[in-house]
């Protein structure tokens, strides 16, 4: 059953439940507040008969049949609506009553004293409320009501209050329709765009507006569907250059053993083509594992052994390593850590995956660089900072968003995997890397680990 459906029925069902409490309770209250009030009435208008009774009843020893007149005539003057009277004398005998001897037997009201009610049943079963005072010649004035008639006034109140109280709940019904549609709506919508996501049209998934935490779920949908289009296409393009830079070399290889085989080739020709084989099949071989490599990153499947380095120690060993490079192509590194802070600040994070990205980060600074490598590192505003900054050409403005993408080549560039492993490491151990252009001339590579501080051995 639909959410759309779910709500109003749940909604419809407290609604009838409420209205049946309220109709019950209603029911007693209203019951309960006529007969308090009824038998107040009853109480005044019995006083006042027999305040009439005394004003007139002056003799002491008034006849029954004056009595009885007056009686009648005090009654007639009340005005009485759904009361009964009855008067007797001292023995309990009947002198004058508005009840048919049939309706109500005396010996089934009791004696009271002035001013006190009760309830009493007549031999036919109905209930009387009952109001007695004494009158000054000795006999005593009762008012009945019966409670039927007390009851048929309250259901009609009771009736008019039902009527009132449908009217509302089939107003507030209605009213819960359009507010559970306008809530349900959006829900409705965003299932539309997760279908779209589930078909992978990443692309064509909508933002959705909608207000309080179905909004916050939209607009994280959108949000996703845009990191998986992101990431699709980021697929696409690695799947395509990744074809293009096995095809190169497999071409190399191909095209060289086809010749060696068939006689093209002939004395120089042949070494020289064996050399370019076995210079095209190592390429591949380190285009394959650097490939291997990232996705095993980009998976999580990478064993990593995560330990403290310093970040004086990671430097050296980086410096160590890439030593031939730099005397190769004639370039000096300078370095710049504060003295207080060496053998201090460490990154947690895998040593040797740590090694293999920086190492390839300086590798291509030393590849671009006329003739010096500044790295600087220590503790920065946001953490742990380390710049390698070379004084070459720069990073060209179109290459500088796509630096750290797989297989994004710059000039004399190799596999064009070597940033993308280093970012890969360098988020792996819950850092950042930035590129940019110095100020000054020369390419800058920033990163950014959190603050790890171990006391110096």
């Amino acid at each position: 059953m639909k959410l759309l459906y779910q709500i109003n029925l749940a909604f419809a069902f407290l609604l009838v439940l409420v209205l049946s409490i309220t109709t019950v309770v209603f029911h007693y209250v209203l019951l309960d507040h006529f007969i308090e009030a009824q038998k107040k009435d009853m109480i005044q208008m019995s006083n006042s008969i027999s305040l009439n009774l005394k004003e007139v009843g002056e003799i002491k020893a008034m006849p029954s049949s004056s009595l009885v007149g007056v009686a009648m005539a005090s009654v007639t003057k009340q005005s009485l609506i759904h009361v009964d009277a009855i008067l007797t004398d001292a023995s309990q005998n009947i002198l004058y009553s508005t009840l048919e001897p049939v309706q109500v037997e005396m010996q089934a009201i009791p004696t009271l004293q002035p001013g006190l009610q009760a309830t009493s049943i007549s031999s036919t079963g109905t209930q009387f409320i009952t109001a007695a005072s004494t009158i000054p010649q000795g006999g005593t004035l009762t008012l009945l009501t019966p409670i039927s008639k007390i009851k048929l006034i309250e259901q009609s109140l009771l009736g008019r209050l039902l009527v009132v109280l449908c009217g509302g709940g089939i107003l507030a019904f209605l009213l819960s329709l359009m507010i559970t549609r306008k809530l349900i709506k959006p829900l409705m919508k965003l299932q539309i765009e997760l279908k779209k996501v589930k078909g992978r049209r990443f692309s064509e998934v909508k933002l959705i507006k909608a207000d309080g935490e179905i909004g916050d779920v939209a607009k994280s949908v959108y949000e996703l569907a845009g990191e998986l289009n992101k990431y699709n296409v980021i697929q696409r393009q690695f799947i395509q250059n990744a074809s293009h830079e096995l095809k190169t070399p497999l071409m190399s290889i191909s095209g060289y053993a086809e010749g060696i085989r068939d006689g093209i080739f002939e004395g120089e020709q042949v070494s020289k083509g064996l050399d370019i084989i076995m210079s095209e099949s190592s390429r591949l071989k380190n285009i394959v594992t650097e490939m291997t490599l990232l996705a095993k990153l980009d998976g999580e499947e990478e064993h990593f052994t995560p330990a403290y380095v310093t970040l004086s120690d990671w430097i050296e060993e980086t410096i160590e390593r890439i030593n031939p490079v730099l005397v190769k192509n004639a370039v000096t590194i300078a370095t710049s850590l504060i003295p207080e802070e060496r053998g201090k600040l460490a990154i947690y994070g895998d040593p040797d995956k740590l090694l293999q990205a920086l190492l390839n980060v300086v590798s291509n600074a030393a590849r671009h660089a006329r003739s010096t490598i500044h790295i600087q590192a220590g503790m920065g505003i946001h953490g742990i900072e380390l710049s390698i900054k070379d004084d070459g050409a720069g990073i060209p403005e179109e290459l500088l968003p796509h630096l750290f993408h797989r297989f994004v080549k710059g000039k004399d560039g190799e596999t064009g995997l070597g940033l993308a492993i280093s970012r890969a490491i360098v988020e792996r151990c819950g850092g950042m890397i930035s590129a940019q252009n110095h100020p000054d001339g020369g390419a800058q590579i920033r990163l950014l680990f959190p603050v790890n501080i171990q006391a110096a051995a």
